[in-house]
């Protein structure tokens, strides 16, 4: 009962518990078997045990062996399944391949349960308890872009499903709020507002073009790129003036941030550069005292096998870097915040960086080296977003595009669709504005996230405002169809859940049934691998499966109205478990 409730929605495990009984008892005594389980995509059932062929080379010309062949080795595989309610039938196929179908009765009453108990029953059970997502990290004072759109919707779902996995996530925003340029940044502000503890944003104005005019002024004005260099100096030396002016400089940028985090429902909490520098002399000391750090060339670096450039984290001027603060923020995250799982996510570009102070890490032992032990860092790399001339995408004035004004013209192009449509004359203006940026942010949202991470994508407004094919649209507008069909059938299923009785008779019910069955283990899939396009197929697939279902089964009115209401419900329960996993708000009516 314990194990059952363990993994109370993910099929695949339930089933490879019964299969590892099954080859224990086929081959008893042998090492390292894991089950392999996998979903069939053939007619022969719903999943399949693929472990007779790799069994066979193990254990042919053994004395005492009596199989003749892998589809022997899956005979016995088959015959030795322990007996389960979830099983219906199973056969063999090809070599050795063990076919399982599953019952269509405990397929219904495991919907029916989870209809009962809440999704969170199908939440899958991850084997750590904490960990650190490290995602969006726009530097102070320079606007955030649509590079930065990437890294903070893929962290934020990343974060949100392993959140829903029963993990305590440690979401941290890396900003760069520590370094040479705050300078020059205090020095202008020193000269345009002598009593600058007086100035606030209105009176800076744009922050980006203050940035502009101060870099401007250290690159052509020497004695100015002198006292910029000095304020450096002062500022980590802790001098009260240029700590205020600091301070002032980091809140006004981080109010602009918090516009778009409000904008794309994302919540962070700011850990910056800054934070860790306090502990960067300590850890240095500790690697040198460990014989990592050695002197080259005026800095100290740590030489990492297999990479012909060190990694510095002492410059020759004695000042700190990038690898500095990186090492010092993953030994506070494994030895203050003891993180288990501390993941990067940041462009592709960056990857050398990532691997070579993991593998400074692993040399220091703070982490294993075997990457499929715990604690571990991995880097979550993404590729660039392009314009539709197949480069990185700007404004036609070749500006980086302000991530602020493409999500309002996301949301005013929604807007523009809706009216289009004769919404304007019956919603109330509220109801208007809420869908508009539901549907508009959400199609930004997800036309990044049903991408593989690594590849570059196209943005391009027509296509993920378009409301057929694979967009948020299409599934949102999907996701208040149902709606629409339970609330015209005039039916409770609060009721109907405790009442009625889900039945899959009909092919179109069971694959339905089926599907939903799978969102646990496609969870666990997409954050095992870091791959939120996994879930986001597995939800354009679920769309597909529904619609199947209600061409061919009518709903209202039918015999089985009971059972197939309650299976709209359970469709609309987990595709609004998915929205909210990708940072999509749904929308009940269109």
């Amino acid at each position: 009962m314990a194990a059952e409730q363990e993994n109370a929605g993910n099929l695949k495990q339930k089933l490879a518990k019964l299969f590892q009984l099954s080859l224990e008892a086929t081959v008893p005594g042998e090492p390292d078997i894991e089950p392999l389980v996998a979903a069939c995509t053939a007619k022969f059932g719903d999943y399949q045990c693929n472990n007779a062929m790799g069994l066979w080379s193990k254990i042919k010309g053994r004395p005492g062996i009596e199989f003749r062949g892998p589809p022997a080795v899956g005979q016995a595989i088959m015959k030795n399944l322990p007996q389960s309610e979830m099983i219906e039938s199973c056969s063999v196929a090809g070599p050795g391949f063990v076919n399982v179908v599953l019952s269509k009765n405990w397929m219904a009453k495991n919907i029916q349960k989870m209809l009962v108990d809440g999704i969170e029953t199908w939440a899958p059970k991850l084997s750590i308890k904490r960990a650190v997502v490290d995602f969006s990290s726009p530097n102070i004072a320079k606007e955030m872009h649509v590079g930065h759109l990437r890294s903070t919707i893929i962290g934020d779902t990343l974060a949100s499903m392993l959140e829903f996995s029963n993990v305590e996530v440690l979401r941290r925003n890396h900003v760069g709020d520590w370094g040479t340029q705050f300078g020059m940044l205090i020095e202008f502000l020193f000269e345009k507002f002598p009593n600058f503890e007086d100035v606030n944003e209105t009176a800076i104005g744009d922050l980006q073009a203050f940035y502009k005019e101060s870099k401007q002024r250290f690159d052509v004005d020497a004695e100015f790129k002198d006292r910029a260099q000095k304020a450096v100096v002062r500022l980590q030396s802790g001098e009260q003036m240029y700590r205020k002016a600091w301070a002032q400089i980091c809140e006004i940028s981080r109010r602009e941030f918090d516009q778009v985090y409000q904008r794309l429902g994302v919540h962070l909490e700011e850990k910056g550069e800054s934070f860790y520098n306090p502990y960067i002399p300590g850890v240095i000391e500790a690697l040198t005292n460990q014989g990592l750090v050695e002197e080259s060339k005026g800095a100290r670096v740590i030489f990492i096998e297999g990479i012909n450039i060190p990694l510095i984290v002492v410059k020759s001027d004695g000042g700190y870097n990038y690898a500095s603060t990186d090492m010092t923020a993953l030994w506070y995250r494994l030895t203050e915040e003891k993180a288990e799982w501390i993941i990067y996510v940041t462009d592709v570009g960056q990857q050398q960086h990532f691997d070579m102070f993991f593998k400074a890490a692993k040399r220091a032992g703070w982490l294993p080296a075997d990457d499929r032990q715990y604690p571990k860092a991995s880097h979550v790399g993404f590729g660039l977003v392009l314009g539709e001339d197949g480069k990185r995408f700007r404004t036609r004035s070749t500006e980086v595009v302000r991530l602020a004004d493409l999500l309002d013209e996301a949301k005013t192009r929604s807007k523009a669709a809706l009216i289009e449509r004769g919404k304007a004359a019956e919603w109330t203006e509220e109801e208007l504005e809420q869908t508009a940026e539901a549907v508009g942010y959400g199609a930004v949202k997800y036309a990044d996230l049903k991408n593989n991470r690594l590849t570059n994508y196209t943005f391009d407004f027509d296509q993920m405002l378009n409301d057929k094919g694979n967009t948020a649209v299409y599934l949102l507008y999907a996701h208040a169809r149902i709606c629409s069909i339970i609330r015209k059938s005039g039916k409770d299923t609060g009721e109907l859940k405790k009442t009625g009785k889900i039945v899959l008779d009909h092919a179109d019910e069971r694959a339905l049934g089926l599907h939903l069955l799978q969102f646990a283990e496609v969870v666990e899939e997409a954050c095992t691998n870091l791959l939120p396009n996994v879930l986001c197929e597995y939800l354009y697939n679920l769309s597909e499966n529904y619609t199947r279902f209600y061409s061919n089964c009518q709903v209202v009115g039918s015999a089985e109205e009971t059972s197939r209401l309650l299976l709209c419900e359970a469709t609309a329960v987990v595709m609004r478990k998915c929205f909210f996993l990708l940072g999509i708000k749904p929308v009940y009516k269109i």
